[in-house]
């Protein structure tokens, strides 16, 4: 079940980046706006896209402010999925 939820999580990020990718020529939908909610899946499982989303917090500093705390929202809500413990400075 474990792996299977792995898995899912993968496929889950990439159909959002490919609906972004869409979305970037499609004016219904909002391209970059699934794009980065594909990343925030990723990087919870691939090292390249964590290492990549570091980079773009190096180089746009105040656009990216607003994608950590996003982030950290994220991770709560994954917590709570996955059934782990939440710390209380991430639930705040």
């Amino acid at each position: 079940m474990n792996q299977f939820k792995k898995t899912a999580i993968v496929i889950i990020g990439w159909i959002f980046i490919g609906l972004g990718i869409l979305g970037l020529f499609l004016p219904i939908l909002q391209g970059i706006f699934f794009i980065m909610i594909g990343l925030a899946i990723l990087s919870s499982r691939s090292e390249k896209v964590r290492f990549f989303l570091k980079h773009l917090e190096e180089r746009y500093p105040i656009t990216m402010n607003g994608w950590s705390i996003g982030k950290r929202r994220s991770e709560v809500g994954s917590n709570r999925v996955e059934g782990r413990r939440i710390s209380p400075q991430l639930e705040q």
